[in-house]
């Protein structure tokens, strides 16, 4: 890992940077993840990945404070592969590797029949989504067979799954006239979903991810901590929350939540910091089949996951 200020490097980590930029500021520390993850898909061995992912997640997080140089440097270097780990999981899970099409990266495309289908069903335009019909997707995805090339090709965008109709109108359901806020809101892609069905509503992010998102204006630049001070919500929503982050923690400590709806993966790793979640009380936490099977594509297998805070009547 290459020489610098510890406070300043972990005020950058704190930015939620991308993975590229990770891999870009600690090169030594991606070698050393790419070569443990490349033997572990070799071997085959799911669990292996669980428990590889597990250990790194287990590693003391550097702090502030006076610590020895080593210990510093230490610290951060377990971190910053934690992060790397489970940032490229998530690729791997979502993509299931652009190596897999045997097709180099840069030429991967659906040809016109697939590509047809899959704007149809899935944007408006370009790579702005649209609420997707369940009933025509039911009917013409099965029709796709370059379903695995979707995520490689969506995904450097910020786009980790498909929202139908069903969902957001679940969801407006769920939410009503209570405040809500999005944390995390990215392209605010759900928000602007869900004002779609009069849902009242604001959209945070720290716009971490400048050079992949496109962040709307009406995305405000918050990070979690300092929306939810600002906002006092009672609904909280958040889309992909990055793996291991340190800011939903803040949404648990919030007295004015009663209702926090987490959208992700059936697979725990992928996703949000699986160590805040159990470790709180203040909620119950259940996994709401239902609405994950209103996510699309299948091939992900996405999940919607409902907090809800105890004795509350949400």
């Amino acid at each position: 890992m290459k020489q610098e200020g510890y406070t300043q490097a972990l005020e950058w980590l704190k930015t939620n940077p991308s993975l590229d930029e990770l891999c870009a500021r600690y090169p030594q520390e991606w070698a050393t993840v790419q070569t443990d993850i490349s033997a572990i898909v070799a071997r085959g061995l799911a669990e292996e990945l669980k428990v590889y992912l597990e250990r790194l997640s287990s590693l003391e997080k550097p702090a502030s404070g006076k610590r020895l140089p080593n210990m510093q440097a230490a610290a951060l270097s377990q971190y910053v592969r934690s992060r790397m780990a489970h940032e490229s999981v998530k690729k791997l899970c979502l993509s299931t590797l652009v190596a897999d099409t045997n097709i180099k990266k840069g030429k991967l495309r659906f040809n016109m029949f697939n590509g047809y289908i899959a704007q149809k069903l899935l944007f408006s335009s370009g790579l702005e989504r649209k609420p997707v019909s369940l009933f025509w997707f039911r009917l013409l995805w099965p029709l796709v067979w370059q379903k695995k090339w979707l995520m490689p090709l969506v995904q450097p965008k910020g786009i980790y799954c498909f929202y139908s109709r069903a969902l957001i109108k679940a969801l407006a359901g769920m939410i009503a006239n209570k405040s809500c806020l999005e944390i995390g809101a990215g392209d605010g892609t759900l928000t602007r979903f869900l004002k779609e069905q009069g849902v009242q509503l604001s959209a945070t992010d720290n716009h971490g991810w400048s050079t992949a998102v496109q962040y709307p204006a009406w995305v405000e630049k918050l990070g979690a901590r300092e929306a939810l001070v600002a906002y006092a919500p009672e609904v909280v929503i958040c889309s992909w929350p990055p793996a291991q982050n340190d800011f939903e923690r803040h949404m648990f400590n919030t007295p004015s939540v009663q209702l926090y709806i987490v959208i992700g993966s059936r697979h725990q790793f992928a996703f949000g910091n699986w160590k805040d979640y159990q470790q709180q009380s203040a909620f119950t936490l259940e996994e709401d089949k239902a609405l994950g099977a209103m996510l699309v594509p299948p091939e992900l297998e996405s999940a919607v996951y409902v907090f809800r805070r105890r004795q509350a009547k949400i």
